[in-house]
């Protein structure tokens, strides 16, 4: 059957007697330099296998060995960025604390200067309510907190104290849409009464229209309403709005920014118009 198929193909054979032919050739026939041309051929395609294979050994060393040293950059890299993440923490808790022992010698020296008997306290809650404004303090009535008790910051104004328990009470925040107080202009001396809108903002009522009031004028507690000392920092007028009738239409800006209160002061110390209404109310 192989013979068969061997005479079906004249060309196999004319192609393997040239190829036979070629390498007795090779064989008998030398170079320049003496050495026969087969002995040449065969040492040089041997010589590529072996660079081919020691090219495709040295690629595949190459690559494990960057794949190794990856993996260590890798495994480098994963360990600095926590290393990075655990600075970037301690570091937000050190400007906390250096941020909330600056709150605190504020608190003091507005203690100091103030002259009146107070007690810190610090803010535990807020509502969740953005129309009735109000924080809860973790200092109470066993700490001889009452209602009615103003509660004041560095920046100015807070709110009152509205419901006292052993241990905590709620301050109604100035800004309440319910909450009120006493006001003067500091520079013309307008009285009125600065009133929340629930939503940050205050509008100081009952400002005479012939009062001098401007943009920028800083506006403090009158100490009328019997709740509030007298000359504490409620805010700034931000807009007059003269028109045509009785009242101006000012708003004003509060002093406090409410959304990043942590410590307050309550004034333990009755102001002057809350104890006159106390000596009369008394036979």
């Amino acid at each position: 059957m192989a013979l068969a198929d061997i005479k079906h193909r004249p060309g196999l054979l004319l192609g393997a007697a040239v190829v036979l032919h070629v390498v007795i050739i090779s064989a008998q026939v030398n170079t320049a330099s003496g050495l026969p041309v087969l002995q040449v051929v065969t040492f040089g395609a041997f010589a590529e296998l072996q660079r081919m294979v020691t090219s495709g050994v040295t690629g595949v060393q190459g690559l494990w060995s960057g794949y190794v040293d990856l993996r260590g950059v890798k495994d480098e890299n994963t360990a600095l960025r926590q290393e990075l993440q655990a600075l970037q923490i301690r570091l937000q808790e050190e400007r906390a604390l250096a941020q909330r022992a600056e709150d605190l010698r504020q608190l003091l020296e507005l203690r100091q200067r103030a002259e009146l008997d107070t007690t810190a306290a610090e803010i535990i809650a807020a509502s969740a309510s953005p129309e009735f404004r109000t924080v809860t303090i973790d200092k109470g009535s066993t700490d001889g907190l009452q209602a009615d008790m103003a509660v004041i910051s560095p920046a100015g104004v807070v709110g009152r104290l509205i419901l006292p328990s052993r241990r905590a009470a709620k301050v109604q925040l100035l800004i309440d849409r319910n909450a009120a107080a006493g006001a003067i202009i500091e520079r013309s001396r307008a009285q009125g009464v600065a009133v929340g809108f629930g939503t940050g903002e205050l509008r100081m009522d009952y400002v005479s229209a012939t009062a001098d009031v401007k943009a920028g004028d800083l506006v403090i507690t009158s100490g009328i309403d019997g709740i509030y000392p007298k000359g504490f920092v409620i805010g700034t007028v931000d807009s007059v709005d003269k028109g045509t009738g009785t009242y101006h239409e000012v708003r004003v800006r509060p002093a406090v920014d409410f959304s990043r209160l942590e410590e307050v002061l309550v004034v333990l110390t009755p102001s002057p118009a809350r104890d006159a209404a106390e000596a009369a109310d008394r036979p």
